[in-house]
């Protein structure tokens, strides 16, 4: 039985609980009426090439990034190389790079006309002969250069937190570095491996810039043709609920796969405990050199020279008015997202209910939804509430009877809402449990409650977690590019629609200023994110 103090948290929970049980909801009960001709030409022309090329998607994907990741973590969390120390956080730097700035970036490099072919071309002749890039192999490639840090991250924190004493067991049984890797190492990091692989592959299935520039489709980029191809919104959101079912099934493998290994709590090593020489050296020197090159070097120089050559020229008052929205955007959602989070957070520490916890996880069920599917599911949502309430409310009141609530900022604010709301609970969580209880009882003991409490006690001691969440949430929302690009107002351009407007055209240099601006702006999560990760391992 929840104690009076502890149920006046309880509507707080709930109510944000219902924020996203909202598009859940609208996907559940989009099925009660079905368009036919709509799905019936679907399954004629698309449905079948759609299942096919996700699915092919994810398994080479999910392969891709456990092999780079994995590999990447081994190397530079147990052998010594040379630029081992600054590989070791140099790899965590593709993450600041959007997945639709990599598949521009690689297809302009790499397209006939670009200038990869073109040099080649004049050293060998025009019969030289290079593999198509707008394949089901280059997408695969870009997504895994992109979404590689998400294991990698994971299973460099877990092959650490195992300790000296693990390997040296292991050492001492008579296994080799490689044997204790497959025996030892691995199978006790799974449970982050398979964390990690398992937000690769939700963030592959919510893809849809990247996918749009190789011209491969997926059930997100079929989202967006029903809705403005066919202007179906609600065949729109049965396709979506199919996407959902796709996301809810990778989590519930991830969690069954995840067995009863639990993470090791040995104390973190700092030294490496291979010394690679020769041979073996260079190889791992190369390969983490590779990677790094591919994923951040040559996409960030490619940007620069197309800035250099046509995107300085953008810098007009259109320019300043895409950045205007964009910083307003992320700027209201993070403020909106971090106080929800922050009432989650509290609500979960002053009420630790059974139910409480429940309501909480069922809150921060909102990252796993794509943003196209939010989008669509929202928007259905807002068009019911117009049609049926706003409009004839406003009509009976004398108003215009105008829809106010579909292709709203309301609307886009609350997707963002929705999708990020996990991302800024997490730092929140962790810096409240860092407060003892007994400094707020000290507190009450002096005559200090309420919101005085939170004011002189709380907030000093949260500020960190406030700015990291603050931080990632506004950046997560610099680049969103489905929902912001299926819900926008009119004339609210950002910087990932300008992307998207500029890529869709081939105009591969005049997207490289706003491609640029978001990259420079994800790096700031991904430093703070090195400088935890170095502080934990000291």
């Amino acid at each position: 039985m929840a104690h009076p103090a502890q149920r006046r948290w309880y509507p707080i929970a709930f109510a944000i609980a219902l924020l996203v049980l909202l598009p859940l909801s609208v996907l559940l009960f989009s099925w009660h009426e079905v368009d036919r001709q709509i799905w019936a030409h679907l399954w004629q022309t698309q449905m079948l090439r759609l299942i096919g090329n996700t699915l092919v998607l994810v398994l080479g994907v999910g392969v891709g990034v456990v092999l780079l990741g994995v590999s990447l973590a081994w190397l530079t969390s147990l052998c010594e190389f040379p630029g081992r120390r600054w590989l070791d956080w140099a790899l965590m730097l593709p993450f600041a790079i959007p997945a639709y700035v990599l598949a521009f970036v690689f297809v302009g490099l790499l397209d006939f006309a670009g200038p990869v072919q073109t040099l080649l071309r004049d050293w060998f002749g025009a019969g030289v002969r290079f593999p198509r890039v707008r394949s089901t192999g280059g997408v695969i490639i870009v997504l895994v250069l992109v979404f590689y840090p998400y294991v990698y991250l994971l299973a460099r924190n877990a092959f650490l937190a195992q300790g000296k004493g693990l390997m040296e067991a292991a050492r001492v049984l008579g296994l080799s570095p490689w044997q204790a890797f497959w025996r030892v190492a691995l199978p006790m990091a799974r449970p982050a491996i398979g964390a990690g692989l398992a937000l690769a592959i939700m963030e592959t299935l919510a893809d849809f810039g990247a996918v749009s520039v190789f011209n491969f489709d997926t059930f997100t980029t079929a989202i967006y043709k029903t809705w403005y191809g066919f202007y179906s919104l609600t065949s729109a959101t049965q396709l979506a609920s199919l996407l959902l079912l796709a996301v809810m099934l990778v989590l519930y493998g991830e969690r069954r796969a995840r067995g009863a290994v639990r993470p090791v709590n040995e104390r973190p090593r700092g030294k490496a405990l291979y010394q690679l020489k020769g041979g073996q050296a260079l190889a791992a020197s190369t390969w983490c050199g590779l990677v790094f090159a591919c994923g951040f070097v040559i996409p960030m120089l490619q940007l620069l020279v197309w800035f250099w050559q046509r995107g300085r020229f953008d810098l007009d008052e259109r320019y300043a008015a895409l950045i205007l929205h964009t910083l307003y955007l992320g700027g209201m959602a993070a403020l909106i997202t971090v106080g929800a989070a922050l009432l989650l957070a509290f609500a979960r520490r002053l009420a630790p209910t059974r139910l409480m916890r429940s309501t909480v996880g069922l809150a921060n069920l909102g990252y796993a939804l794509p943003g196209s599917m939010l989008a669509v599911a929202i928007m259905l949502a807002f068009s019911y509430l117009d049609r049926e309430l706003v409009i004839p409310l406003s009509s009976w009141l004398g108003g215009a009877g105008k829809p106010l609530l579909l292709g709203s900022l309301s609307a886009l604010l609350l997707a963002y809402l929705i999708r990020f709301l996990a991302v800024a609970y997490g730092p929140l969580e962790n810096s409240l449990a860092r407060i003892r209880p007994s400094l707020p009882e000290a507190s009450r003991s002096l005559g200090v409650g309420g919101i005085g409490l939170f004011f002189k006690v709380y907030l000093p001691l949260l500020v960190p977690g406030v700015l990291s969440a603050v931080l990632l949430v506004f950046v997560d929302v610099l680049k969103e590019m489905p929902a912001t690009l299926l819900m926008r107002p009119f004339g609210w351009d950002t910087l990932s629609v300008r992307v998207f407007e500029m890529t869709s055209e081939g105009e591969w240099a005049r997207a490289a200023l706003p491609a640029l601006t978001l990259v420079l702006v994800g790096l700031l999560p991904v430093i703070g994110l090195i400088r935890r990760s170095a502080r934990r391992i000291g």
